[in-house]
């Protein structure tokens, strides 16, 4: 008996002296970063927010002389949530759209060169896979796409200058310089601002990251986002992972540019193999802006829109709470946990959420809260 006591003893005791040599090594901070432009009504409220460990700030859509003016109202070096300004790149935009009748006709960003051999070579995708055409031809040196009829190949919405274009055709090349003078005066006009921490679009080569380094300098932060099959290429093959490098899986341009959809699985394992320290982005909590409403309940808020505009009374914003009152549901789905869960137990600490859920505060402050909730409570 004394002898089981004092086996016992010595067992407790090689137990402690074995967890005070050996310490469990401890998780790194989950983080969250949200997307935002500094004139969104909600954005003070969320600059000062506990729970955001960044902000994005995304200028895709603005003119350099909009862009002074919304960064001249915001003290970027001494800012509660830190900043991030994202820089576009190699990224194929819409400068221009001519509608001609029942085609567009769309001035790029870049010059573009392709082969254009069958129906499926000529296929672009629009407005993040929700839409698409078909190219008739490129002229101009490759700057101007010539769309198919409308009626028949699509697209079905709007057009409109800054959106972005993917081209899944593997024999695409994007001709010019990787920063065009447009995005060389945003870069200057954010230098000025303060930014010290920059994503980069596009990725795809370390050329890439060279020319961000000569206009921004060695030290600052820069984020690589992923979002293409030759960037995924650059980060199994070429990447060298440095302190001020972080490799970002940008899911809402990468799950588009695929071949096929359940590839995203394989891309995200690898990304963050490359680095421990990457940050997943966009197409996270989405449930929360696309859950469909009942629809009586529907009916009701179409009629209350209907009467504000028939009176065309001056009340934007509650029209508009009426409008993410559609679509809102305040409990992310299952699948959006269950997503979290996958990602948090193959390697992700970081987060980003995208432009679409961080467009109205409330939506934000839902996903927000569901996200620290659900970190608070989840052991990877």
């Amino acid at each position: 008996m004394m002898w089981a006591r004092f086996s016992e003893q010595l067992l407790r005791a090689a137990e402690r002296f074995h967890r005070r040599t050996h310490p469990e090594p401890t998780l790194p901070k989950v983080e969250l970063l949200a997307t935002l432009w500094t004139e969104f009504e909600h954005f003070d409220r969320f600059a000062k927010d506990p729970r955001l460990s960044g902000i994005r700030i995304n200028p895709a859509m603005i003119l350099p002389d909009e862009l002074e003016h919304a960064l001249a109202r915001i003290n970027v070096p001494d800012a509660t949530v830190p900043l991030w300004y994202d820089v576009k790149g190699r990224q194929l935009r819409i400068e221009e759209v001519h509608l001609c009748g029942n085609y567009y006709e769309i001035v790029m960003n870049h010059a573009i060169s392709m082969e254009l051999t069958c129906e499926r070579s000529r296929g672009i995708i629009l407005k993040a896979g929700n839409d698409e055409a078909l190219i008739q031809e490129i002229t101009d040196g490759g700057r101007r796409i010539v769309l198919a009829d409308g009626a028949l190949y699509g697209p079905r919405f709007r057009l409109v200058p800054g959106e972005s274009v993917h081209i899944r055709n593997p024999t695409l090349r994007v001709h010019g310089p990787l920063f065009t003078d447009v995005e060389l005066g945003k870069i200057e006009t954010a230098k000025r601002a303060g930014f010290t921490r920059w994503f980069l679009s596009y990725v795809e080569d370390k050329r890439d990251i060279d020319q961000l380094r000569e206009l921004i300098g060695q030290e600052p932060e820069i984020w690589l986002k992923i979002e293409s099959k030759r960037g995924l290429e650059f980060v199994a093959h070429d990447f060298e992972k440095k302190d001020n490098l972080v490799l970002t899986a940008a899911r809402g341009d990468l799950f588009v540019e695929l071949d096929k959809p359940h590839q995203i699985a394989n891309a995200l394992r690898l990304i963050i193999k490359k680095d421990p320290g990457a940050c997943v982005g966009s197409r996270i909590l989405l449930s929360v802006v696309q859950r469909p409403m009942p629809p009586a309940e529907k009916e009701r808020a179409l009629k209350e829109l209907y009467e504000r505009a028939k009176w065309n009374t001056p009340q934007m914003a509650a029209v508009r709470d009426l409008l993410v009152a559609v679509f809102h549901d305040p409990v992310p789905s299952c699948a959006d946990f269950s997503e979290l869960a996958w990602l948090m137990d193959i390697g992700y600490r970081r987060f980003l959420l995208c432009d679409e859920l961080c467009l109205h505060g409330d939506l934000l402050d839902t996903a927000t809260g569901a996200f620290r909730a659900f970190t608070q409570d989840y052991s990877a």
